[in-house]
């Protein structure tokens, strides 16, 4: 649970809270329509009733650091006084008079704020990132997809309200872009990630408050370093393409979170999760903040929220928005001094990274409205659980950046009214929102130039000399809807480790999103399965994991079925013992090891491997013998079983004939891309499966059942790959990058004449079961042409054997015999090369 070392004030919180909504003065949506002279009256009442709030509050909170504070007050008693006189006669020209006067005393009271003006404030400059894929495609990295999308043109400055706004430029790029800027506790130096020409990419920089001094701290070829912070024990943390992974729903490269010393030393990569982490910041008791983007067996369009881990990267915990469905993602999560609260930006999966402003205590609730206390605009609120991942780009106007200055008063960047220009705002708990500074391009990024606490050290827990770590259940009958199964059913636990994908193709198969190339029927993922431990009478397991593995877990009854499992990831340092309470427990719970917990009385299990050695999960490898054993004597082509349900493994455009057939059928109930919320046991799964009931119960014809005597082996290994979300392919890699599907022996061209051929769209993703490039002449896209035995038929069967010859001469990655080339080959060598620079 997101926790800070400072007790909240919650009293005062309420109160600021309750007198906000009382007067109405929260920021309402823009409105079209001329507001009548009572309308206009009304809301300058309001403007007026919340700088009354705040010139009220500076003056207890700062005394006379809130220099004219009395006076502002007294402008203000002027100003109601003469608005009680207007609102008896309704003067237009009086009213605009008074609106002209409230917005020079807002402008002169607000900015006042020592907050503001006792130090200058830093930011950036640069137009807004390029529409993309994601909220996180903003590196635009050399040599990936969308490099073009780079737009130069930015600068680092400050401005200073104690010298009537004078603007400094510290850095200026012409043809680059300066980011991310964090500044050190002491105030005298500044972070931050820069890229200095559209060749250059994102790396990291340190230089003096003055802007000279520059230090250059990171380097190389095709990386991008983002993000960076500072730590207390010296250290900086930053996001980083450093281990080169791809979005698993499209092609976009990732980040990861990294840290090492200010001279570039022990670099060691401490998040591991399979797509992006980002936006980091340091809580006052030491841990680090982040949004992770990572989805295992759901939906990749909201499963973007707050996680929060120890700067050794032990203990990484979700805070907030992990099973929210809108907004799509919570970014730039950071804290709000004095309080347990939280302030972030709630945004869209395929939007840039800005949206709403969200107040959240997450004490009230890990995900959905009931956590969110306030939004700016005030509308936001009711898009929160409402629609889907993409609700959030209604929002208008959208903020991004946002710095907390204390419990009340926050900076952020918000559009401006022109366009995409995006201006620096003060925004306070009171209803005001005023614009700070604002230049051509845009500004970002705002933050004070000065010194702040430093929170304490936290000592690293981590032996990197391990290759191992340990994690405990305590019990997992405790969880949501684990009430429904019985104790004692529970009898194993399963590892399984979600690899990154290193690779992407132009081509894609669209299941539940798109996958470039072809993975599975409607999920992203492949699998990897590491073993299984014995779960005790009382529900506990403790257990070695190879570390730095990013995993998740599943509950097993006696059968080997899944019961219940997790749809997000985990992992554990070297060295590193942690664990959780239950299934899906409600993560405010904590209970450490050795407690009455029967594992944690002995020392931790090893895994059990699952059949022979760890290896990436592959269907056609690990199923489709036992088909071939059992069932394809009446489950195969020109047979009466095979047309209701065909299990030959023939090789297919995408996936083999099998794999289509059960999963086009409905034989298996797979989670798939799932939704965002917690899936209830037994929900998915072999239990909820047609496939697995015939396995356990018959084809209820007994002539038929006596003849088919599944051993252990064979019915495990098919209930565990309908457990593990019934993944096809074993590797990312393709050996068609280019052809349909990223999987296709027949290139685009090939698939065009023989769909005219068959009078059948090939490239259609319905007709992916039309070719067997196993048995050429078995193909069903020809049954009509053969039966006439026509020129066409030999034309068609001819270029479908051309496929087929492709595949024995270059195998493809659902064969024996598969091995990276080109592009792939390139990738993995620089994935191999990263790897070692961090050893």
């Amino acid at each position: 649970m997101f926790r800070s070392t400072s007790r909240p004030k919650f009293w005062r919180q309420i109160i600021v809270l309750l007198v906000i909504s009382a007067a109405g003065l929260l920021t309402s949506p823009t409105s079209f329509a001329q507001p009548t002279a009572s309308e206009r009256i009304d809301e300058l009442q309001q403007q007026c009733d919340a700088l009354e709030l705040a010139i009220n509050d500076l003056i207890d909170t700062f005394g006379d650091r809130y220099r004219s504070g009395q006076g502002y007050a007294a402008r203000l008693d002027s100003l109601e006084s003469e608005l009680m006189l207007v609102s008896k006669r309704t003067s237009a020209a009086e009213l605009e008079q008074l609106q002209i006067a409230c917005s020079e005393l807002r402008h002169d009271a607000l900015l006042a704020n020592p907050l503001l003006c006792e130090q200058p404030l830093l930011f950036v400059t640069r137009h807004q990132y390029k529409r993309d894929h994601h909220n996180s495609a903003t590196m635009f990295q050399t040599g990936e997809i969308n490099e073009a999308s780079f737009q130069g043109g930015g600068a680092l400055k400050t401005i200073d309200f104690s010298q009537d706004g004078k603007v400094t430029t510290l850095v200026d790029l012409p043809e680059g872009i300066v980011r991310d800027p964090d500044v050190c506790f002491t105030g005298k130096s500044i972070l931050v990630s820069m890229r200095l020409n559209p060749s250059d990419d994102y790396h990291l920089y340190q230089l003096a408050a003055d802007g000279s001094e520059r230090q250059q701290l990171t380097s190389g070829e095709g990386i991008s370093d983002i993000d960076p912070i500072y730590l207390a024990d010296g250290q900086i943390l930053f996001s980083s393409t450093r281990e080169p992974k791809y979005c698993q729903c499209n092609r976009h490269i990732m980040c990861n979170l990294f840290t090492m010393d200010l001279d570039g030393s022990n670099l060691d990569q401490i998040g591991h999760s399979t797509l992006h982490e980002g936006h980091p910041s340091l809580l006052s008791d030491g841990r680090v903040m982040y949004d992770r983007w990572e989805y295992v067996d759901r939906n990749f369009g909201d499963a973007q929220g707050l996680w929060v881990v120890n700067p050794d990267g032990t203990n990484h915990a979700i805070v907030y928005g992990n099973n929210t469905a809108s907004p799509g993602g919570v970014l730039e999560g950071c804290s709000v001094p004095g309080t347990d609260l939280i302030l972030a930006t709630f945004t869209s999966c395929h939007d840039r990274p800005w949206g709403a402003l969200a107040l959240i205590d997450p004490s009230r609730a890990l995900d959905g409205k009931q956590a969110v206390l306030r939004t700016w605009p005030e509308s936001a609120i009711d898009l929160v659980d409402v629609g889907n991942y993409d609700t959030f780009k209604k929002v208008q106007p959208k903020y991004e950046d946002p710095y907390p200055l204390s419990a009340n008063y926050f900076l952020c960047s918000r559009m401006t009214g022109e366009g995409e220009r995006m201006g620096i705002y003060l925004v306070d708990l009171f209803g005001n929102e005023i614009l700070v500074h604002s230049e051509d391009a845009g500004c970002f990024d705002p933050m004070p130039l000065a010194p702040r606490p430093k929170p304490v050290a936290l000592p690293s827990r981590i032996d990197l000399a391990k290759q191992e770590g340990t994690f405990y259940v305590v019990d997992v009958y405790v969880g949501s809807g684990m009430e429904q199964i019985e104790r004692g059913t529970v009898k194993w636990l399963r590892v399984v480790e979600v690899p990154e994908k290193r690779f992407w193709t132009p081509e894609s198969w669209n299941g539940s999103g798109t996958q470039a190339p072809a993975m599975a029927f409607d999920d992203f993922n492949n699998k990897r399965i590491l073993g299984t431990v014995p779960v005790e009478s009382d529900g506990s397991a403790y257990f070695r994991i190879p570390a730095d593995r990013f995993v998740y877990f599943q509950l097993l009854d006696e059968n080997g079925m899944m019961l219940q499992s997790m749809r997000s990831g985990t992992m554990v340092r070297p060295g590193e013992t942690t664990g959780c309470v239950g299934c899906h427990d409600n993560r405010h719970q904590s209970i450490p090891p050795g407690g009455r917990a029967i594992a944690m009385k002995r020392q931790p299990n090893e895994l059990t491997p699952w059949y022979g050695a760890t290896r990436a999960f592959s269907y056609n490898r690990d199923v489709q013998p036992v088909f071939d054993k059992h069932c394809i004597s009446c489950h195969d082509y020109d047979q009466v079983a095979g047309e209701q349900l065909n299990l030959a493994g023939d090789l297919g455009l995408v996936f083999n004939t099998s794999y289509l057939e059960l999963r086009s059928k409905s034989m298996v109930h797979a989670v798939g891309a799932g939704p965002a919320t917690i899936q209830l046991p037994k929900s998915w799964g072999s239990h909820a499966s047609r496939l697995a009931a015939v396995l356990q119960d018959g084809h209820e014809d007994a002539d038929i059942d006596k003849d088919i005597q599944l051993d252990r082996e064979a019915f495990d290994r098919i209930v565990t790959w309908i457990d593990i979300n019934a993944p096809y392919y074993p590797e990312y890699a393709s050996a068609y990058p280019k052809n349909r599907y990223g999987r296709s022996p027949l290139n685009m061209q090939e698939l065009t004449m023989l769909s005219e051929l068959t009078g059948i769209n090939l490239k259609d993703q319905k007709q992916a079961s039309q070719i067997s490039f196993t048995r050429p002449e078995m193909s069903p896209c020809l049954v009509t042409l053969r039966q006439q035995d026509s020129a066409s038929y030999h034309e068609a069967l001819e270029l479908i054997r051309v496929g087929a010859k492709r595949l024995i001469e270059r195998p493809r990655a659902d064969m024996p015999g598969f091995q990276l080339d080109g592009q792939d080959a390139v990738r993995e060598r620089k994935y191999q090369a990263s790897q070692r620079q961090m050893q």
